[in-house]
């Protein structure tokens, strides 16, 4: 008997089993600069893993975090709304503990994924609400979560707790290393037993990082996604001596960080050695992750991305941007919306979708991944969340040439500042919170980038036309925040 075969079709398709939706594991560092990777051009820092990365993925050179500072960077990639749309526009601290809660309806990029059916992580440094608040992980549509709440918290890599989900987990540092700490009285800080009181034994980004593998283990048979904020290179400048040691080798001229002016995190003998191992450890961290994913055959169904949530401190004495060439050329650092405060690295590598080796000088942001990567999982359910997002997917796979026509940041830190970027040209005002007779604050500066990425040369008076245009999007975009005001503007 002849059976049709478009009676057996159905069935044949039944049988099949569904394509996986992939994976997606995000690593955000924590002050990471534009050049602090060997990807982009480092030369002191060893980061072999994430250099890998760049070589087996696509790596981009025009990439904007958030915000120029932690909470409001992240609060922009969680909920993919610009600084002049989001909720969290400036770093804030509540007692007893965390930062300002994002609310408990904004739809988060965790939330989405729940939908989807994934299960949900979140391993690192949180800063968006505080524990039982709204904006706590587990209240924003995580399943798991390890690590710290509090951006305050994590400026000690030696604490004497985490969180676990809802629950304090100890650590084995009694007493706990502070993040803020002189010499105590009368050492010598020509002597480096003096700096033995800010090491501890149970170095929490190690803690962090064995629950991120437990997590990918656990999950490996389900489609998950984990969001793995690591602390690092934010100082304090805490870091296993085992870590230190293959950079004392290079016997830097390395004058200790004693702290002496009375501000700052906590001294150290060789701060230079002790930034580049940090990074050096993170780096590590990243390996463990990628190579696990390839021991349990994942590398095709994971999407993995690395970036920065902000460019380099600007704590020269702890960490020496000019020694490490930490931003290029790029003007600025970490808390300003000059290029180096926010034009940070990017990776992405996914096997078999995205080519290895590309570079792309597209313009993206932080509020792009949230659409972005609701496209690349093709989810079922249509994205109906208020984003200012533009969908990347079809650029990051190699389909497209499309990028954002333009990208609009604000922060009320920092002396308030608000920047626009507009194919070639950026407009940046900065100082906005003075006033008087000899200063402006709504003055704006142009820049064309095409030829000038360390912004040194104001074209305003050349281009009155151009600024026009980028002033009236910086109204445009911006909506007045009773939490984190504006006031010239916000009038």
């Amino acid at each position: 008997m002849k059976v049709s075969y478009l009676l057996i079709l159905p069935l044949i398709c039944f049988l099949l089993p569904a394509e996986r939706k992939p994976n997606v594991i995000f690593i955000l560092a924590d002050d990471l600069g534009y050049r602090e990777l060997g990807s982009y051009g480092q030369k002191k820092i060893k980061t072999p893993y994430l250099d890998q990365l760049a070589r087996e993925g696509m790596r981009f050179t025009r990439n904007y975090s958030g915000n120029a500072v932690c909470a409001p960077s992240r609060c922009v990639l969680m909920t993919g709304k610009h600084p002049g749309h989001a909720y969290i526009r400036n770093n804030g601290e509540f007692k007893p503990e965390g930062q300002r809660p994002i609310p408990l309806n904004e739809v988060t990029m965790a939330k989405i994924f729940k939908k989807e059916g994934y299960m949900t992580g979140a391993f690192g440094k949180w800063g968006l609400g505080g524990p039982g608040t709204e904006g706590d992980p587990m209240n924003q549509g995580f399943d798991r979560f390890f690590g710290y709440n509090c951006q305050r918290h994590a400026h000690s890599y030696y604490p004497d707790y985490l969180w676990s989900d809802r629950d304090r987990v100890p650590l084995n540092n009694n007493p706990p290393v502070p993040g803020h700490a002189s010499l105590p009285k009368g050492s010598d800080p020509a002597d480096p037993e003096s700096y033995e009181v800010f090491k501890g034994k149970d170095y929490a980004s190690d803690r962090i990082n064995e629950q991120v593998l437990e997590f990918i283990t656990d999950n490996k048979d389900q489609p998950f996604f984990l969001y793995y904020p690591t602390l690092i290179p934010h100082v304090a400048l805490h870091v296993p001596d085992e870590e230190l040691k293959p950079y004392l080798k290079l016997k830097w001229n390395d004058p200790p960080f004693t702290r002496s002016q009375g501000y700052g995190y906590t001294p150290h003998f060789t701060p230079r050695a002790a930034y580049a191992a940090m990074i050096t450890r993170m780096d590590r961290y990243v390996g463990n992750v990628v190579n696990l994913i390839e021991r349990l055959n994942l590398s095709k169904d994971t999407v993995v991305i690395f970036s920065s949530d902000n460019g380099t401190s600007h704590l020269k004495l702890e960490v020496d941007y000019d020694f490490f060439d930490s931003v290029g050329n790029l003007r600025g650092l970490k808390g300003s919306l000059y290029e180096g405060g926010i034009r940070v690295p990017l990776l992405v590598k996914w096997p078999g979708k995205i080519k290895a080796g590309m570079v792309s000088d597209k313009m993206i942001g932080f509020e792009d991944w949230l659409v972005t990567l609701h496209s690349m999982i093709q989810a079922s359910k249509p994205l109906t969340a208020i984003h200012d997002g533009h969908d990347q997917a079809e650029h990051i796979l190699g389909n497209c040439e499309l990028s954002r026509p333009a990208l609009y940041r604000e922060f009320s830190g920092y002396g308030g500042q608000q920047a626009v970027w507009m194919q070639k040209w950026k407009g940046i005002r900065q100082k906005m919170m003075r006033k008087g007779k000899n200063h402006d604050p709504l003055k704006i500066e142009l820049y064309d980038l095409s030829v000038d990425e360390s912004e040194s040369e104001d074209l305003a008076s050349k281009h009155p036309e151009i600024v026009d245009k980028l002033r009236k999007m910086m109204a445009d975009q911006h909506i007045p925040s009773q939490e984190f005001p504006i006031p010239v503007i916000d009038q």
